[in-house]
């Protein structure tokens, strides 16, 4: 059955493309927009949307989904990167398969309700009981039905060993190879309108290996996959790899085989023009992650720089201990100011914001069925009310949703299937869904008391 999203109030398609009288939807793909009054195609069903805004569904570039547990503990507050990452490792050691289970429902749920469609995570907390954490998201995420780009983590450079990470939660190589190459075997989809795909991700210079960022590396060619890590995060990070590896963090990425088109990076702030002109050349691509950065005092992203030198930017929420919160349409605000206080009140629009959430993430992932309105890509879609006193007198649709401030979608879209009715989740009982993440968080501190 065909169905006709009609008449919204506003389209913002992420292209050069009109269609003023909506979209027709045929299974999981776009089969028109609609430039008249009515579809050339035909429908079956309407859904009715003059009181909505219609966006292509967000997507979220960079996660900790286990995170969500950990929001606003006092023994993190008022702390930078290094320092925060001390306080809230203990925490994270006592991680089991309930935790993982409850957190990720938590943040997917989340995402999805803020208008997320497309979602990554990067876990990389392993301890000797939760050996397939991973597989335990594929399972909640097949079962909410959205579109996931899981990543195996991994950290493998312990403070004995000069790193930051506790003996703890820190994996021996060969273990962490074996499983992820296990873990794109099982799960990794390829093609147009795959659900689930796995990337491999070392945390970050100061908790892996060379050998293991180089064998990673080798590993992910091999089987195709992207590769994802943290870097340029803060100017600490920066001052350990010159220490340790006696080089600038880009540098190190180039030695270790990294600085290439299949491998995005989390942050990516503290770069020197020539190294945005480096990182432009090999193709690279860079999750801007505007609410943790300023949360963690971590710098601003040179987003304009970034995109005009060939580097692909998307925006993510990164993890809920950092933000506190897993809701891309608030992150799409925090984009647009933090960029407009580098740029000026004329250099960064509402409309580069949503760039960034949506065609920016698609590129960043290396997706061309995602991402924007468009004949033939996925059905992934967002629909957020403008009924809210927050958008009352607003004259620009598009842009009262990220000046005044939306955060909760009315309906959403996930290839083709309805995720979002009515600004509820269908089929899920997030009461439950609370609860599991309440207990998960209370029993997580008491482990560690």
């Amino acid at each position: 059955m065909n169905l006709w999203i009609k008449h919204p109030a506003a389209v913002w398609t992420g292209n050069d493309e009109a269609a003023p009288g909506g979209v027709v939807i045929s299974g999981s793909t776009i089969l028109e927009l609609v430039t008249g009054s009515e579809p050339e195609s035909a429908w079956d069903t309407t859904l009715d949307a003059s009181d909505c805004v219609l966006l292509p569904g967000l997507i979220n570039c960079h996660h900790h989904f286990y995170q969500t547990l950990t929001r606003a503990v006092p023994a993190a507050l008022n702390k930078e990167l290094f320092d925060w990452l001390v306080s809230l490792y203990p925490i994270w050691a006592n991680l089991d398969e309930e935790s993982i289970v409850a957190s990720t429902e938590t943040a997917l749920c989340e995402l999805m309700l803020s208008g997320c469609t497309t979602t990554t995570d990067h876990h990389y907390v392993f301890p000797s009981r939760l050996n397939h954490a991973i597989d335990l998201q594929a399972e909640v995420a097949k079962r909410l039905g959205i579109r996931a780009i899981l990543t195996r983590g991994s950290m493998s450079l312990g403070q004995d060993q000069g790193g930051l990470p506790p003996a703890s939660v820190v994996q021996r190589e060969d273990a962490i190879l074996k499983d992820s190459e296990r873990l794109v075997k099982a799960y990794h989809q390829t093609g147009d309108g795959a659900m689930l795909q796995i990337a491999l991700a070392p945390c970050s210079p100061f908790s892996v290996t060379e050998a293991l960022m180089r064998d990673t590396a080798i590993l992910a060619r091999q089987h195709g996959v992207l590769l994802h890590t943290h870097l340029a995060e803060t100017g600490d990070e920066n001052d350990f790899c010159l220490e340790t590896f006696g080089c600038r963090p880009l540098d190190y990425l180039d030695r270790v085989g990294w600085l290439a088109d299949d491998a995005w990076l989390a942050h990516g702030i503290h770069f020197t023009d020539d190294e945005i002109r480096r990182m432009g050349q090999a193709g690279i691509a860079v999750s801007h992650c505007p609410s943790s950065n300023m949360i963690l005092a971590s710098g601003i992203c040179r987003t304009k720089e970034l995109i005009a030198s060939g580097v692909h930017v998307g925006l993510g929420v990164d993890g809920s201990a950092s933000n506190d919160a897993s809701n891309m349409m608030q992150e799409v605000r925090q984009a647009f100011l933090l960029q407009r206080l580098r740029y000026g009140a004329a250099g960064f629009s509402h409309e580069d914001a949503l760039s960034l959430a949506t065609t920016g993430g698609a590129a960043l992932f290396r997706r061309k069925d995602i991402g924007e309105l468009a004949v033939g890509r996925q059905a992934d879609l967002a629909l957020f009310s403008l009924d809210a006193l927050r958008f009352a007198g607003g004259s620009d649709p598009v842009a009262s949703l990220v000046t005044c401030g939306a955060h909760r979608a009315e309906h959403v879209m996930i290839a083709g299937e309805w995720r979002v009715t009515r600004g509820e989740l269908t089929h899920v009982d997030l009461a439950a869904v609370k609860a599991r993440q309440r207990s998960a968080a209370a029993s997580l501190l008491h482990r560690l008391g």
